[in-house]
């Protein structure tokens, strides 16, 4: 763990030294890109994963009521946090 901290730390230090370089502006698509990449080679290890593929329904369904709720519960934290600090005072909404 520490090893990643370093990592993004150095990145960082890098990244404020080098921020006036053009280069530094392809940075974004660049990453895009292999944010990509990383999804579709973790696409390809979980459809070679047998055990993953035998039991899809299940985990599918699993996955379906996970993000069900976990929209559901930020909905609702927005709307309570809206309500709480956000809504004008006298306003009806």
């Amino acid at each position: 763990m520490l090893n990643i901290i370093l990592i993004i730390l150095s990145g960082i230090v890098v990244g404020y030294f080098a921020r006036k370089l053009p280069q530094v502006k392809h940075v974004g698509s660049v990453i895009s890109l292999i944010i990509m990449l990383l999804l579709f080679f973790l696409g390809v290890s979980v459809g070679a994963n047998e055990q993953v593929v035998t039991n899809f329904s299940t985990i599918g369904l699993d996955a379906l009521i996970i993000s069900f709720g976990a929209t559901v519960g930020t909905v609702l934290c927005a709307w309570l946090v809206y309500s709480t600090f956000f809504r004008r005072k006298g306003k009806n909404s």
